[in-house]
């Protein structure tokens, strides 16, 4: 398969998503990194980061629940110590506190859907989309972890069922985002009204997994309807051409593999009916400051191996920018995982960033954009909305 796109192909959308994990997303991050290990839990390290990743040019930071990582120096190296992480703050909550620091930063925090109620997912990540000017996007995970299971008293999912569970949670999310419509705060002092009651609706959703009524406990986000990002494999088909995912993030072994990868993903996708975005994924360690990034990796690995499901680059600036330039020809969007974030950051923002701005392949920083903005989304009527409600009646008849 030619991993080429022809001229009659169109090209993707320029986004550069950057993960902010922690001092990096190897795991030991910590010991390269130029920030202590303590200062790395700090608000004022995040506030740092995030602020770097848009002053960068990134279009998006996501933000993951981390695993179980290496000891800090001090404590023991045994499995099950998490020094690091115990009193770190979850996804939600830092992408939450990096809202008000940023403008044109799109903030995409991980959030599990097996084990948290989807009530509570989609209030706080309709919350997240206010405190973020309408910048919030979910990273839909489904947790495999037995004590996350038994945290809430439930057997642990396997399998197939993980993207049942999923597609089940993104449901329920989605009508409680819309059981508001968009006018239902009218604030009439005349009247002492608040709400016009007749504009919240039950959601009366049972999907075998939940069973919800609704409303929700708080207006419709700003954005009508927050983009979901899935893994790809993780959806059913049926439920991605149903429209469960706008995006889907896309990996491979190795990193020439990944634009045959999309490629084949997207007429998959094509087959279905369904047209989400792409986002490839790559970890990246880079060049820096006279040391080849062979040799940093190997520093890294020395105390504790990179095990990533991702394709993994290792190489020079100019290298990562060819490598980019391929690969932005068939997805709408690219996830970099630097091995150290500080140091990786200072190459991707001098480097490899403005190069491929001068090449025309990203798209424009807009401050105050919405997340659906960038994605290329029109805002979504609530479903419950009479406008919406006969549209969909009037597409239903045509078919």
């Amino acid at each position: 398969m030619s991993t080429q796109p022809t001229k009659n192909e169109p090209r993707g959308r320029g986004l550069l998503l950057l993960e902010l994990d922690g001092a990096g997303s190897h795991p030991s991050a910590w010991r390269f990194s130029r920030t202590a290990p303590a200062s790395v839990l700090t608000p004022e390290h995040l506030r740092g980061t995030v602020l770097a990743a848009e002053s960068a040019g990134f279009h998006a930071a996501t933000f993951s629940d981390p695993g179980l990582p290496e000891a800090l120096p001090g404590q023991p190296d045994q499995p099950g110590q998490r020094p690091d992480t115990a009193a770190r703050l979850n996804a939600l909550q830092r992408a939450a506190f990096a809202g008000p620091v940023t403008r044109s930063l799109a903030l995409i925090p991980e959030v599990d859907t097996v084990y948290t109620e989807p009530f509570h997912v989609s209030t706080q990540l309709a919350s997240l989309d206010y405190v973020s000017g309408g910048r919030a996007g979910w990273l839909v995970a489904s947790s495999t972890s037995a004590a996350d299971a038994a945290a809430v008293g439930r057997d642990t999912v396997r399998g197939n069922g993980l993207g049942r569970e999923a597609a089940d949670s993104i449901e329920v999310s989605r009508g409680l985002w819309d059981s508001w419509e968009d006018d239902a705060v009218i604030r009439d002092v005349a009247t002492g009204r608040y709400l016009d009651v007749d504009k919240l609706h039950y959601i009366d959703v049972d999907n075998g997994n939940y069973s919800v009524k609704g409303p929700s406990i708080i207006p419709r986000p700003l954005q009508g309807q927050l983009p979901v990002l899935a893994p790809a494999g993780l959806l059913s088909p049926e439920a991605v051409a149903a429209g469960a995912a706008d995006a889907l993030l896309v990996s491979a072994p190795a990193p020439e593999l990944l634009a045959a990868e999309l490629a084949e993903t997207r007429a998959g996708l094509a087959a279905g009916g369904s047209e989400p975005a792409l986002i490839a994924e790559l970890d990246v360690v880079l060049d820096s400051r006279g040391q080849a990034a062979a040799d940093r990796l190997a520093g890294l690995d020395s105390h504790a191996v990179w095990q990533s499901p991702r394709a993994r680059f290792v190489g020079t600036a100019a290298e990562l920018t060819e490598l980019l330039t391929e690969v932005l020809a068939w997805a709408d969007g690219v996830r970099l995982h630097p091995a150290v974030l500080d140091t990786d950051i200072e190459e991707l923002s001098q480097r490899v960033l403005p190069e491929l701005r001068r090449r025309g392949l990203l798209a424009a920083n807009t401050p105050d954009a919405t997340f659906r903005d960038q994605l290329g989304l029109a805002r979504p009527a609530s479903r419950y909305a009479a406008g919406a409600s006969a549209a969909t009646s009037a597409a239903g008849q045509e078919n």
